[in-house]
């Protein structure tokens, strides 16, 4: 699924980044256009204005210098020298505004000539009148001369306002175009958008659904690993308490041997050695310290092989209980160490592999006391519950870092597990300098066998 995925990721973006320079690049473009459109239909419409003021400043100027021909009332000649006094302003405006278009400037120039053509025929009437020279001024307003200029100035102006409205008609027709263009741009660029989003939530889509699957291929892996590791662990367990019970029969086994092989050479051999002193009455005392020596030689062997037989397999289980046997096994400890051993032992009932459970984690714990806990006082307790059986081995040694011992110590790994084997639980609670306590729990039905 990925080579379908990574296109559409390659494809998306760039698809968005064009879009987005798209959008802008238009709108740019879109903005310069029209504002130089806008630029010039303002230009257009300022020339247009002043095109019809120059018009109107020349009629007004014309009407005052009329009237003033006809009447002699000077009171005609304020609106014409003040139409006059404009109407060069007005000119100047126009020429500043036709600066940029040569050749509008042309078109403006011949206007100009007119206008001042038309002024300075008015000049000459306006001063004969005042000289008083009618036939003068008469003559030259009976003359066709002012009308044609007039005519002149009014057509120009008629042309020039004509290409000022195509002019702000073609800016216009731009600025609609440069709308138009925008429009379109937009509508592109929203298309490209949703195009864009479209692929966006395609690729999104497919990342979910590959992250789903991805999830269930792992959470299977998960799982399958899981099991292995579970059944792992259970065939390691069981094929520990196997080995911990072909152990157990085993030690079983030699221990019989030794009891019945071994016991009866060496038994055999103290007889012999009995029936030789009987014989040796006037024996030399050197041959009576010998057979002594013999004697106290084979009642140690007979002490060790019962010890050793007794560490293999503790026959006390069988013959006087576990009480019992845990009584002589925290005496004969204390003795061996040289530790005070205080005992709280209630009776129980447990079948034999329940006791020799407890009886093993006792001597293991004992052991490990005496190589490891420097103590002075050892603490047992057997305590009977309702359900369950309570054992604890308490120690006033140097204590250790349980942390650290777990994955070191193989005692408290094969005590453990001999624990949880029977379906009990084992707790290993240790301070440094504050002693050592273990503990266990086992519930009454289990191994009865």
């Amino acid at each position: 699924m990925r080579w379908f995925v990574m296109p559409k990721m390659t494809i998306s973006l760039p698809l968005a980044v064009l879009a987005a320079c798209l959008l802008i690049g238009i709108n740019e473009a879109g903005y310069k256009r029209s504002a130089a459109a806008m630029q010039d239909m303002a230009q257009a419409q300022s020339i247009r204005t002043e095109l019809t003021t120059l018009l109107k400043l020349m009629l007004n100027a014309e009407t005052g210098q009329r009237g003033f021909l006809l009447t002699g009332d000077p009171k005609y000649l304020a609106p014409y020298e003040s139409a006059l006094t404009e109407v060069n302003q007005n000119l100047g405006s126009l020429r500043e505004l036709y600066a940029s278009d040569p050749g509008e400037l042309t078109e403006f120039s011949r206007l100009s000539q007119d206008v001042s053509g038309k002024m300075a025929e008015m000049a000459v009437s306006v001063r004969m009148r005042k000289q008083g020279q009618e036939d003068g001024w008469k003559a030259v307003l009976l003359t066709d001369v002012g009308k044609e200029q007039m005519d002149a100035i009014r057509d120009q102006t008629s042309k020039l306002i004509a290409q000022s409205a195509r002019k702000m008609s073609v800016n216009q027709d731009q600025v609609v175009r440069a709308l138009q263009l925008s429009r379109i741009g937009i509508a592109l660029v929203a298309m490209s958008g949703l195009l864009a989003f479209y692929m966006y939530l395609l690729q999104s889509n497919a990342l979910r659904a590959a992250g789903q699957r991805e999830q269930e291929s792992l959470k299977r892996e998960r799982d399958q690993l899981e099991r292995q590791v579970r059944e792992r662990t259970e065939s390691l367990a069981a094929l520990a308490t196997h080995l911990q019970q072909v152990r157990e029969e085993e030690r079983g086994h030699l221990a019989r041997e030794l009891h019945d092989e071994l016991g009866s050479l060496l038994t055999a051999a103290k007889l012999d050695v009995a029936r030789l002193k009987s014989r040796q009455a006037n024996a030399s005392p050197e041959a009576a310290e010998r057979l002594q020596h013999l004697t106290d030689t084979l009642n140690s062997g007979i002490a060790l092989s019962r010890r050793i037989i007794e560490d293999l397999r503790p026959s006390s289980l069988s013959h006087l209980g576990l009480v019992a046997s845990l009584e002589i096994l925290a005496q004969e400890f204390g003795e061996r160490a040289g530790l005070t051993v205080t005992t709280d032992l209630e009776a129980v009932e447990l079948g034999g592999a329940a006791q020799l459970t407890i009886y093993r984690l006792l001597q293991e714990s004992l052991t490990n006391i005496g190589k490891y806990a420097q103590a002075q006082h050892v603490t047992i307790s057997l305590q009977n519950f309702d359900s369950y059986i309570s054992v604890e081995v308490k120690d006033d040694g140097k204590g250790f870092d349980t942390t650290q011992a777990r994955l070191s110590s193989h005692g408290l790994i094969g005590m453990r597990h001999r624990v949880e084997a029977s379906g009990g639980r084992l707790t290993v609670t240790s301070r440094i300098g504050r002693g050592t306590c273990i503990s266990a729990v086992l519930p009454k039905g289990a191994n009865a066998g």
